[in-house]
This record gives structure tokens, sequence and C-alpha cells, in this order.
């Protein structure tokens, strides 16, 4: 697989996570610049991704290759790098 870029998707995690954990996680792996779980804007509650930007291409490849499949909070985490958002309906 080859990144070329620093931000990362990260799936299933646990709907108690935060950004701070989440940020402490990939903190591992290398300098991490933003992290951020995504919520769901009615009930205020994760939506169980989120998005993670790392400093460098080789701290987002080393994310990628330590933290893909690893257990956060009793659930296996899935890491891949960030695709662009696809225009919405009506933009």
């Amino acid at each position: 697989m080859i990144i070329l870029a620093t931000k990362l998707f990260v799936g299933s995690l646990p709907f108690s996570t935060t950004s701070d954990e989440l940020r402490d996680v990939f903190a591992k792996a290398g300098e991490v610049t933003e992290a951020n779980v995504v919520m769901d804007k009615q009930t205020g509650r994760s939506r169980g991704f989120g998005f993670v930007e790392m400093s460098s291409e080789e701290a987002a490849k080393k994310a990628v290759s330590e933290l893909n499949g690893a257990e956060v909070g009793g659930r296996k985490i899935f890491v891949s790098e960030a695709r662009p958002q696809a225009p919405r309906e009506g933009q």
C-alpha cells in the first residue's frame, strides 16, 4: 500500500473514544497534528469513526502498518489513507 497523504481514516472505534484518546493512540506511531472523532450532529454521540492527521508521510505509513487491526477499547480498528470527500447532492 502506497500512502501519499498524511490524513488517515480510522474506523470501528468504540463509541466511547474521544479525540484526545485517538490522538494518544496514534502518537505512538509519530507526531499527530490533528485527531477528530466524528460526532453525530443530532445526538452528540460518536459515529464510530474519525480522522487523524500525521506530521509526515513516514509517520502515516507507520501508523497504518502498526495500528490497522490493533485493539482499542476492546474493538479492532481499521486504519487507511483518507480519501477525499465526495461531493454531496445539491452542492
